[in-house]
């Protein structure tokens, strides 16, 4: 199947293959004909198979871009996720060459200027759900004009701490709006909420892909409290090019990142806790390279695309096996190889037989030797003579 074949127009076909994608996805193949004809759907789909363009694109084929009105509104529960979408928006509209205007609207920005902006009236927004509601609320976006509102990463957005910003940004908007929902993972909340928004949607899952067969899945065993230290020998064993490190908590995120550098590591962290600019700072220092490693909470990337991640590090590790692909599945991209490595406390090998059995994946338990990581039984042999 082409995107020609599911309605998507000659100009966006054209700006696709600028950015090198000919063929869609199965998610994208299964959906774009029910965004388009305005239905409401509830999208699940792993990570990394093109969530974003499958309702950018009948999205956008359906704008009236004659009409000086806002006419889409995307909501992100992250600044850094937001700032992905928006620029995905931004190169689809410049290589397409559409006269698709696209505003942010995030917090930690000045809203004297975002108001000033949309005197343009950007028929695109994309942003937090505070901040949109906030201008909502001022009369400075007119909610009666949006004509669809997309929760991106929705099983974070319906939760308790933004839950009534959105139920308020929906209320605000016409009857006959259309709501888009897109998550890599489900929560039954969630799905209530869902449910409650929009009572006819439709749900839309590809079956669950196999696990990339590039990724090489190790664990070691160690105690809680030795984690940080193990996780920078394995660093300076492994050397790897970019690295994600998991973790639960903000507190630990600072902790690790700052051991880290310590060691002369040059690390960066990324949690909910961090004011804009530090976030925008740390992605910046982690996408150029300038950072190598960045320790993150799973809330502060979801949804995030990262090129060149070589290696994932769970320092805590997920209970559940979606959670483990998801993690993952951020490495080992475009046909690239990646390496994920778990620290596990001894408690938590029982991990090990949930992720083999539910995902089809073998663990390798390894351990550090003299600076090199081996595998459990395997000895390094001794130098050679004259060396």
């Amino acid at each position: 199947m082409t995107f020609s074949d599911l309605g998507i127009t000659a100009p966006l076909i054209a700006a696709l293959a600028k950015q090198k994608i000919s063929e869609p996805t199965p998610i994208q193949q299964l959906a774009i004909p029910v965004i388009a004809e305005g239905k409401d759907v509830y999208l699940h789909a792993e990570t990394g198979s093109g969530k974003t363009l499958t309702y950018l694109l009948p999205l956008f084929a359906r704008l009236e871009l004659k009409q000086d009105i806002t006419q889409v509104v995307i909501i992100a529960p992250t600044h850094e996720l937001a700032i992905q979408i928006q620029r995905q928006a931004c190169d689809l509209a410049q290589n397409s060459g559409m006269p698709v205007r696209t505003l942010l609207l995030i917090g930690g920005t000045s809203l004297e200027r975002q108001i000033e902006k949309l005197k343009k009236k950007p028929h695109v927004a994309v942003g937090s759900p505070g901040r949109i509601r906030e201008l909502i609320a001022m009369g400075k976006l007119k909610a009666h004009t949006f004509k669809a509102v997309v929760l991106d990463e929705a099983d974070t957005l319906l939760d308790q701490e933004s839950l009534e910003s959105i139920r308020k940004i929906v209320r605000a908007a016409p009857r006959d709006l259309q709501l888009l929902f897109a998550s890599a993972t489900e929560q039954t909340r969630s799905s209530e909420e869902v449910a409650a928004l929009a009572p006819n949607h439709v749900v839309l899952q590809t079956e669950i892909a196999p696990v990339n067969a590039n990724i090489e899945h190790l664990f070691i065993v160690c105690e809680e409290r030795d984690k940080p230290d193990v996780l920078r020998r394995m660093i300076h064993a492994m050397r790897p090019e970019r690295a994600l490190a998991f973790v639960h908590r903000n507190a630990t995120a600072e902790m690790v990142a700052a051991k880290l550098a310590h060691h002369k590591i040059p690390t960066t962290d990324l949690h909910g806790a961090f004011e804009k600019e530090d976030r925008k700072q740390a992605m910046g220092d982690f996408r150029s390279g300038q950072a190598w490693v960045m320790i993150a909470s799973d809330v502060a990337a979801r949804g995030l695309d990262i090129p060149g991640v070589t290696h994932i590090f769970n320092l805590d590790a997920p209970s559940q096996s979606k959670a483990y692909i998801h993690r993952v599945g951020r490495t080992a991209r475009a046909g690239a190889k990646g390496t994920a490595v778990s620290l596990f406390t001894a408690l938590e090998t029982r991990l090990v037989r949930r992720y083999q059995e539910e995902l089809g994946i073998t663990l390798t338990e390894v351990k550090l030797r003299e600076g090199r990581v081996i595998p459990v039984g395997e000895t390094v042999p001794p130098p050679q003579a004259g060396r």
